[in-house]
């Protein structure tokens, strides 16, 4: 792994922690500032508006400028959103730096082809993967602490521990080399768009807003479950919540390896077994099964980058990757809503009708998806 990679690594595996502190007990924190489950629903859907407004500049500005200094941006701004919520006494001020966070999302664009560049003999979805391993090594940590913070001292408080973390997150990310700008063959006709929106590739982009939409469903509200309805506790929950990142680890250490077609399908699988665990299971036991599965989540997002990539040209790989994560997150604005209006009825039909909507996912996965796609470049 070269230098620029393990200083990623590291950043990320700081971040993952603070990060893991207080991102998962967001829809705890909302409801302690008065929110009800309808409302967080909206609240996270408007965040993934504002999500999905950011990938495609994201990746026209990382193809243009560079993705370093993009890297950098998304740094600054998730630690000062991070501070602005650790400093908010009201719902208003802390949803807005919630906002803010959200939207530097847009890191993973740069970040995934910053990686891809960088990863020498690797396979683009080995990469991606392993990266995306190396943050959830902190963020196994990040639940953990941050249950106990909250338990002990408050959710607020995590908010600014985390704030530190992102701090020396930052000051190393700034020590990463800069990548060429890749530059257009003028021999390319037409305008980027045009070159990247082929048939099939837009046909891909339909199946990861499918995909994305029905495993992230039952996701939004499931802290809520479990301390309504199942009786958990801060400390329990966060324990819970650190399986998932260990899963993560697992899975984009195991499905990396696979052919990306089979490990997005298996991914896809795994996230059945999570809405199953957490819907019918009665004891911490499938609670912490369910949510180590729940981290196939994380993977299916790698590896849909991954197969997106062999559609793409060096050139427009940062445009491509920003289209692929818009369509994802379009499924992150649709689904908490519905999550919330689901659970506001009947907290379980969150998990059922999830269920429901993956098997049919997996099966337009397997219609709609080549079984072999060669790289453009």
């Amino acid at each position: 792994m070269s230098r620029n990679l393990i200083l990623v690594a590291l950043a990320l595996v700081i971040w993952g922690i603070g990060e893991g502190m207080f991102l998962y007990f967001q829809p705890l924190y909302l409801q302690q500032l008065g929110a009800n489950p309808v409302l967080i629903g909206s609240i996270l859907g408007g965040i993934g508006l504002l999500m999905t407004l950011v990938y495609l500049p994201a990746g026209y500005l990382s193809d243009h400028i560079g993705r370093r200094p993009m890297l950098i941006a998304s740094w600054l701004m998730g630690t000062v959103s991070t501070g602005i919520m650790a400093l908010a006494n009201s719902l208003p001020i802390f949803v807005i730096g919630m906002a803010l966070y959200g939207m530097t999302s847009f890191v993973v664009v740069p970040l995934g082809s910053y990686v891809t560049a960088a990863r020498g003999k690797m396979s683009v979805a080995r990469a991606l993967t392993l990266i995306s391993a190396t943050y959830n090594i902190g963020a196994i940590l990040g639940p953990l602490i941050g249950g106990w913070v909250g338990e002990m001292l408050g959710l607020r408080r995590s908010f600014s521990i985390a704030f530190i973390l992102f701090i020396i997150s930052t000051l190393v990310i700034l020590f990463i080399q800069s990548q060429p700008v890749e530059h257009r063959d003028p021999d390319q006709k037409g305008s980027r768009l045009r070159q990247i929106l082929t048939p099939v590739f837009i046909r891909y982009l339909g199946v990861v807003f499918v995909v994305i939409f029905a495993m992230y469903l039952s996701q939004p509200l499931s802290q809520n479950f479990l301390q309504n309805e199942r009786g958990l506790n801060l400390s329990e929950i966060g324990q819970v919540i650190s399986l998932r990142s260990v899963g993560i680890v697992v899975f984009n250490l195991v499905l990396g390896q696979l052919a990306v077609r089979r490990g997005f399908l298996l991914a896809q699988a795994s996230m059945l077994l999570f809405n199953l665990f957490i819907w019918l299971g009665n004891s911490m036991l499938w609670y912490r099964l369910g949510y180590f599965f729940l981290g196939s989540f994380q993977t299916s997002r790698s590896l849909a980058t991954a197969q997106g990539r062999a559609l793409l040209t060096r050139q427009n790989m940062g445009v491509g990757y920003g289209l692929i994560e818009t369509f994802g997150a379009m499924g992150l604005i649709l689904a908490p809503p519905i999550a919330g209006w689901l659970y506001s009825n009947n907290p379980e039909s969150i998990y059922t009708t999830g269920l429901v909507l993956i098997g049919i996912a997996i099966i337009v996965t397997i219609i709609f998806t080549p079984r072999q796609i060669k790289p453009s470049d």
